[in-house]
């Protein structure tokens, strides 16, 4: 049992040791340089236009190069750099791609080790038989006991039990899963810590989440978005209007009495084409996707990171998004004859033995009241765990004082078992705290009722703050709750949503997006219940807590392996991130290329029209080196630019006016100066070492 649990405990170390792993670790590094030989190949080099380009112009200058070499040409250290340079070019593309693609590969090892065969008791003819978790088919029903690993992923159809999902999650705080409920959905590879499951299994072998997202990780073939699509179509015309210009200078160097090498033209050709942003852009598609899975969301395509991005409307339930979802204690209501410090000191007390959000907080609650004078736990005293059965803890002085807390029916059986009589009054208190939309915690102590605590679900700290933020970049908010309408104004004011649907029932979710979508937005939204399945199937976003039902993960296009209904906000922002990093690059790439003509052009026909010397601005020293010192560059600029690629350009919230005049400024204008300052500082680098 305890080699199970340190597993799980080193697998979460894994996990999070290879997110935060550096850009260019080693291991990854020496896999990317080889892929990146690898990717050579002709049919893969086919699915990027514009390095498979790079690619026939570097085989080309190789078969010039062997042609000088044999025949002693002047021009074969021309030839061996130019050719050199191209080869590094299609390389150093190759190295950006794989690099994005092993930093995938890497979690998806973690993942591997984390997911294993298992031990599984089967039940069988209502007894038991054990078999390999391997064996295990849909449908199947399967026991787990405490301390025992959930062999498969599935849903609980009974019991109720604390569930460590830390392998999974990397979270170390245990949570709750039971049947019937919005939380029954459990993953193979967690354990389970309190009680017992019996569990249907939802997935065969090699079906699991964890089977996805190792899939997901490892797929070369990743499907391009439409974006992708539409830039990499783009960049494929701009590489053939370019192809046919460059064609076409051969005879017009003719005409002026200039030959034109294979060599130089192939050089132009590959610093006129869109080399920089077609040598990242795979690798940004990749990254995207790797940092959603770093942030534990399963996304079942790269579409749906990229249109995230795009998201305009957001719909959150209430319970555990806009508010805190695991009750806090607020209030204490006594029964008449009783104080409210006698009160807190027995519900603290009895709240010793329950290890939930709940629990935690009437003990806190406490503290905070009774100050100095709060109770502290007695090591001899017996404690009563709360378990979901029972649905109540307690203590068990040994001075023979005894507390009790819990659910009221709960804790009216057990002073019935006692022979106790239940105060007329406590009914009506009771009732009382459910109007004001808390649930009601019934205390006793020695089989007498002292009162009522109340738990209110509270607004999360900050939630206005994130809210202001999603303003900021455009979004709209809208809160769905089944409260009354009243309470839901009351708790969207507070929040500071810009709308909400109040008793909203499943087909109120589903009308409300079909009518945000006709009029033209874009709708994420995220939930956990089979309720939520039609909604989450329909919106464009539709994110499933990991902890919900079967039907909700498989309606939602991502899966938030956290359950963290926040995690909302987060995908959005990394879907922006992606199409920023995409835009930044794009603008960069046709600004480096409009400064490169500069140094080429003039550069190619200055000997045969003196009149072209005066755009040689930047003073280069000759034709052969002003060529070679924008092959160069072109060539040196793609891995510099890779940590920009894969890490991606940092997120700011921001209208889209706002994030053009930033790419114009900063990756528009960058794209303009760097070159000049490059080409020139290679160029003095050159003639310093005396290469022309």
């Amino acid at each position: 049992m305890n080699g199970q649990s340190n597993d799980h405990v080193q697998a979460k170390l894994e996990r999070r040791r290879a997110r935060r792993a550096s850009l260019f670790e080693t291991n990854m590094v020496r896999v990317a340089c080889w892929q990146a030989v690898l990717m050579l190949q002709p049919r893969v080099m086919a699915r990027n236009p514009v390095m498979f380009i790079t690619e026939i112009g570097a085989a080309l200058t190789t078969l010039v190069l062997v042609t000088d070499l044999l025949a002693n040409r002047e021009s074969l250290a021309y030839t061996l750099a130019v050719t050199v340079v191209l080869w590094l070019t299609v390389l150093f593309a190759n190295f950006a791609e794989a690099l994005a693609e092993a930093r995938g590969k890497a979690q998806a090892d973690t993942l591997k080790r984390t997911r294993r065969s298992t031990l599984a008791r089967r039940v069988v003819n209502g007894g038991e038989e054990q078999i390999s978790s391997d064996e295990l088919r849909e449908g199947d029903a399967v026991l787990v006991a405490a301390g025992e690993v959930i062999p498969s992923d599935g849903e609980v159809v009974e019991g109720a039990a604390s569930v460590d999902e830390s392998a999974i999650t990397g979270e170390s705080a245990p949570v709750v899963r039971e049947a019937g409920g919005d939380r029954s959905g459990v993953t193979g590879g967690t354990r389970v810590l309190s009680d017992q499951l019996r569990i249907r299994i939802t997935a065969g072998a090699g079906e699991s989440f964890l089977d996805r997202m190792i899939a997901l990780v490892e797929g070369a073939e990743r499907q391009k978005t439409p974006n992708e699509l539409a830039l990499t179509v783009t960049l494929a015309g701009l590489t053939l209007a370019f192809l046919m210009v460059t064609g076409s200078l051969w005879p017009i160097g003719r005409y002026f009495g200039v030959d034109l090498p294979i060599p130089t033209l192939i050089a132009l050709l590959v610093c006129l084409i869109p080399t920089t942003i077609g040598a990242l852009l795979a690798a940004i598609g990749l990254a995207g996707m790797d940092r959603a899975l770093s942030a534990n969301v399963l996304a079942k395509s790269g579409k749906a990171v990229e249109l995230a991005g795009d998201i305009d409307t957001l719909l959150l339930d209430k319970t555990g998004t806009i508010t805190m979802g695991d009750r806090q204690a607020t209030a204490y209501f006594p029964l008449p004859g009783v104080t409210g410090e006698q009160l807190a000191e027995a519900a603290m007390r009895a709240s010793f033995g329950d290890q939930t959000p709940e629990g935690k907080s009437i003990v806190r609650l406490g503290e905070k009241t009774l100050g100095p004078q709060a109770p502290r736990e007695t090591p001899q005293a017996r404690i009563i765990a709360f378990t979901a059965q029972t649905r109540l803890s307690g203590l068990d002085l040994p001075d023979g004082n005894s507390y009790r807390k819990g659910a009221a029916d709960a804790v009216q059986a057990y002073i019935k078992e006692h022979g106790a009589p239940i105060p007329p009054a406590l009914q009506g208190l009771v009732e009382s705290v459910a109007r004001q939309g808390s649930t009601p915690i019934v205390v006793a102590e020695n089989q007498n009722m002292l009162g009522v605590v109340a738990l209110s679900d509270v607004l999360k700290p900050g939630i206005r703050d994130r809210f202001d933020r999603l303003r900021a970049m455009g979004l709209r908010v809208i809160m769905v709750t089944g409260d009354n309408p009243l309470t839901a104004a009351a708790i969207a004011e507070q929040a500071g949503v810009d709308d909400y649907i109040a008793e909203a029932r499943p087909e109120d979710k589903l009308e409300y997006i079909r009518k945000e979508q006709r009029a033209g937005r874009l709708i994420a939204m995220m939930g956990d219940g089979t309720n939520d399945a039609p909604a989450l199937a329909q919106a464009d976003i539709g994110i499933a807590m990991n902890s919900g039902t079967q039907a909700a993960k498989e309606a939602g296009n991502m899966v938030d392996l956290d359950s963290d209904p926040t995690k909302l906000i987060e995908v959005i922002e990394i879907g922006k991130q992606l199409l920023m990093t995409r835009g930044a690059l794009t603008t960069f790439s046709i600004a480096n290329d409009v400064a490169k003509y500069f140094a080429i052009i003039p550069a190619m026909f200055m000997l045969a029209i003196p009149q072209l010397a005066a755009l040689n601005i930047m003073g280069l020293a000759t034709p052969a080196s002003a060529i070679l010192s924008a092959l160069i560059f072109n060539a040196i600029i793609i891995p510099l630019l890779i940590p920009i690629a894969i890490k991606g350009v940092k997120y700011r919230p921001m209208g889209a006016d706002s994030i053009l005049r930033r790419n114009l400024l900063v990756y528009g204008l960058g794209g303009l100066i760097a070159p000049f300052a490059g080409i020139k500082l290679i160029d003095l680098a050159l003639s310093l070492i005396g290469f022309f």
